[in-house]
């Protein structure tokens, strides 16, 4: 009998990816059937610390800093060798589907994401492999990079979208940028379902919100299926990531869907092989009236977020679960910049 992942494509449009993974996890997942993955912002320092990743992470550090005095290009440089060990695993996948999945993406310095920087670091990774996904934040810098990008014939990741506006004007751009392209790169949209929802738990537990839980356990997917719907409406043809998990239900909820979910080998992905479960299609079930209606009545950033026009790209860099979102990759980026400067 075939495993959960390898079934759920085989009898739906969804599919699965893996997220910061070290080459053991990278080949487990390979095997239980991903079809690409995503690292993050927090890779260097994962592969630093992890059992089985450390001593070979620090090897490839120690030469580096013998060649670049500068943490912060230090840790860049760590990744992009990193990342690109990642990239060969899946690039046979790559070469046999001809460029349609073996996708791994990878992302610069997320204290440096004006459109200057974010150009420099796409144009430096993208040197990793030629199954290079540029993964870049949906903000208004972003997005001037995300059009650039993709006119340079660069596969682009347009992630940290946690809002329906944010993904309307990435295909935007994208429509824009391959006008008169015959053959476009590949490009996604990585909506952070999963992080959303933790930010939205967060803001209920400190305002003391009466909502409940069961209501906010749907948040996130509900603002999916606008952006799956107006995308399908569009005919883009830009692909659609799910990504952030915090259980096992940001995978299982969104089966059914045309919708890549990106998820971690340990504490998810690794859990669903072990239980494999029967494969339901639950993304396009119909949403309860009174749950919309809640969620937006009592909770203001779901309702920036839901609504066309509720979030401007000027403000995409401070919204609340983008802040959140982020907060995370710079802790872990600082850290290893700051093992970089202990090192020196």
């Amino acid at each position: 009998m075939d495993g959960y992942f390898i079934r759920v494509q085989k009898h739906t449009r969804s599919r699965f990816w893996i997220n910061n993974v070290t080459v053991r996890e990278a080949n487990l997942a390979i095997e239980s059937g991903a079809v690409g993955c995503t690292q993050n912002p927090s890779y260097a320092w994962k592969m630093l610390t992890a059992e089985g990743s450390k001593a070979h992470a620090e090897q490839l550090l120690r030469q580096i800093l013998t060649e670049t005095p500068d943490a912060s290009e230090a840790v860049v440089r760590l990744q992009k060798e990193l990342v690109s060990e990642i990239a060969a695993i899946f690039h046979p996948m790559y070469e046999q589907s001809s460029g349609t999945r073996g996708y791994v993406s990878i992302q610069g310095d997320p204290f440096r994401e004006d459109y200057e920087s974010i150009m420099r670091f796409a144009r430096y990774n993208k040197q990793a492999g030629s199954n290079i996904m540029i993964k870049i934040p949906v903000t208004q810098e972003g997005l001037k990079a995300v059009g650039q990008c993709i006119r340079e014939g660069m596969p682009v990741n347009a992630t940290e979208v946690m809002s329906v506006q944010q993904a309307m004007d990435l295909c935007d751009v994208y429509d824009d940028a391959v006008k008169g392209m015959a053959n476009p790169p590949k490009v996604y949209l990585s909506h952070i379902a999963g992080i959303f929802d933790e930010y939205l738990a967060g803001y209920v537990a400190k305002h003391g919100v009466d909502i409940p839980s069961d209501y906010l356990f749907q948040a996130g997917k509900i603002v999916a299926k606008k952006i799956r719907k107006l995308m399908d409406d569009r005919a883009t043809p830009v692909g659609f990531i799910n990504g952030g998990a915090r259980g096992l239900h940001h995978f299982t909820e969104w089966v059914g869907a045309d919708i890549a979910t990106t998820i971690n080998w340990k504490g998810t992905a690794e859990d669903l092989v072990l239980q494999n479960p029967p494969v339901v299609s639950r993304f396009d079930n119909p949403v309860d009236e009174a749950v919309l209606d809640a969620l937006i009545a009592k909770l203001p950033d779901f309702a920036s977020a839901y609504f066309l026009g509720g979030l401007h790209p000027e403000h995409y860099a401070e919204f609340g679960p983008v802040e959140l979102f982020c907060s995370s990759f710079q802790k872990a980026w600082r850290n290893a910049t700051d093992s970089c400067q202990a090192r020196n």
